[in-house]
């Protein structure tokens, strides 16, 4: 006896049917998906550097990175546009002013920096960064005073303040032998010049107290609302840190005699 309609004895379901795909259209299609990706992430990264959505340590002086317990001992090199200045750092002179100096060092924050007020033969005082959001972040981010320990004597370095428990970045070398008047205040040395004590001695100082001045003198104002912008242009010709580097370890310099090398 013969089945109506369909002759077969079991009956399967029908596979749906596949689109039929152009493989080269497939491919432009990926090839122009991965493109506009990479595209993406690039604009991603651009605006983050412009924007400065990662904001800079130097912004958050409160961060970890920015409080941390500096070696007992290392060195800084100064590279500045009239050669390299290398300062040895002994924490145990100044425990809070050499944890600020180190931290400061780390994070770029004397790249750049202008030696504003510089005395022939008396002193080198810099330490407002150029950018004045940076500096003014620092300002008033002061640092309990460190009992002297070491005279001001000719090489070593120091910090500049106009009150008590009121240092917070600007620092000095002493170009000659500076014990009998800052050894009193007193200006607390945290480390001494061992090499490039000859450049120390060459910075500009044709504009003395009038470009910036000391803090003592509470005329900085400029040099904070400005910042190098306001150097550059009235005080041209003013020397500069390029970039200062923490060195960790011993270092062998060609100094030679007491806190000053060459």
């Amino acid at each position: 006896m013969k089945r109506k309609g369909n002759n077969r004895l079991f009956s399967f379901p029908r596979a749906p049917l596949l689109p039929v795909v152009n493989l080269t259209d497939m491919f432009l299609w990926l090839n122009r998906s991965w493109w506009l990706a990479a595209v993406s992430v690039c604009v991603c990264l651009l605006l983050l550097t412009i924007h400065g959505q990662a904001p800079s340590p130097l912004l958050t002086p409160d961060a970890p990175e920015m409080n941390r317990r500096a070696p007992e001992r290392f060195n800084v090199r100064f590279e500045t546009s009239k050669g390299d200045i290398l300062i040895e750092i002994h924490r145990d002179w100044a425990p809070n002013g050499v944890d600020r100096f180190y931290n400061l060092a780390q994070a770029g924050y004397y790249d750049q920096v202008r030696f504003h007020r510089v005395i022939k033969e008396r002193w080198a005082q810099f330490g407002v960064n150029g950018d004045p959001k940076v500096s003014n972040v620092w300002r008033a981010k002061t640092i309990p005073d460190d009992p002297r320990r070491e005279s001001n004597v000719r090489g070593t370095i120091a910090y500049a303040f106009a009150v008590a428990n009121g240092r917070t970045t600007q620092v000095f070398i002493n170009l000659r032998d500076n014990s009998a008047t800052h050894d009193k205040e007193p200006f607390t040395p945290f480390g001494k010049v061992i090499e490039g004590m000859d450049v120390a001695d060459a910075l500009n100082a044709e504009y003395g107290e009038t470009s910036g001045g000391g803090i003592r003198a509470g005329k900085q104002a400029p040099l904070f609302e400005g910042g190098n912008a306001w150097l550059k242009e009235n005080f041209p010709r003013l020397d500069y840190i390029i970039r200062a580097t923490v060195v960790e370890g011993k270092i062998n310099h060609g100094g030679h005699g007491d806190h000053g090398g060459k």
